[in-house]
């Protein structure tokens, strides 16, 4: 399982390369897969929305800019220095007024019960220290019958396709990582995490037993990434 602090220590390091890193990683691949998952969160008609682990704040900008701008949306993520990052592209975006964001730990969310319409975590709950509790803290923070969306890397299931993106997501990407910010220990851990991540069948059950309801699972670009969708009531 990953270490929080650690976690904290390392998206700190490599804030200012990660948005870099992340594109290459996905090839671009990625703003269209927040598409979907935008499109699942617009679905409940929200009036508030939390993005967690929101990083640079990619997933919360793209929020901002598809739901109507009555629509409240905070990001909180372990990191400040991502935060930081995300920050200078708000302002750049003209979306100080939008969006609001904070230091906080998914485990641990100050939110009140039910404060949120939609909750979304976009390429991090694989990084939580207990994934059950961070899961069982998005649930609290939903309203009942609101929405969880959740995005994450994954493994294919096609042999041919794993094998081609092991040695690409395993071997050459940790060293263009290592290029771009000069932490090669950070870019073995995070291709690492997406391998160690349950599968499909495994992180239904763990959402089903965290509370969820109506789940729902899409793979994503021949499984490269999977869309997780679910529901809560109390």
């Amino acid at each position: 399982m990953p270490n929080k602090e650690k976690i904290r220590s390392m998206f700190d390091d490599i804030a200012p390369g990660y948005d870099a890193f992340n594109h290459i990683a996905s090839m671009n691949i990625d703003r269209r897969w927040r598409k979907k998952a935008i499109r699942e969160v617009a679905s409940v008609n929200p009036g508030a929305v939390l993005d967690v682990a929101c990083g640079t704040g990619d997933s919360t900008i793209a929020l901002a800019k598809a739901l109507p701008r009555e629509c409240r949306i905070t990001g909180v993520d372990l990191s400040e220095q991502m935060l930081k990052v995300m920050e200078k592209k708000v302002a750049s975006e003209g979306l100080e007024g939008r969006i609001s964001a904070e230091t906080g730990d998914a485990e641990a969310l100050r939110f009140q019960g039910g404060s949120f319409d939609a909750v979304t975590c976009d390429f991090g709950v694989r990084n939580f220290e207990n994934l059950e509790k961070g899961i069982r803290e998005m649930l609290r923070v939903l309203r009942p019958g609101g929405k969880l969306v959740i995005l994450e890397l994954s493994m294919p299931s096609n042999p041919l396709v794993r094998k081609v993106y092991e040695i690409y997501f395993l071997r050459i990407l940790p060293l263009i990582g290592k290029k771009i910010s000069g932490n090669a220990q950070a870019f073995r851990y995070l291709p690492a995490s997406v391998v160690n991540f349950p599968g499909k069948e495994a992180f239904t059950a763990i959402l089903r037993g965290c509370g969820c309801t109506r789940i729902t699972h899409k793979a994503l670009s021949l499984g490269l990434c999977r869309l997780y969708t679910a529901t809560y009531s109390e």
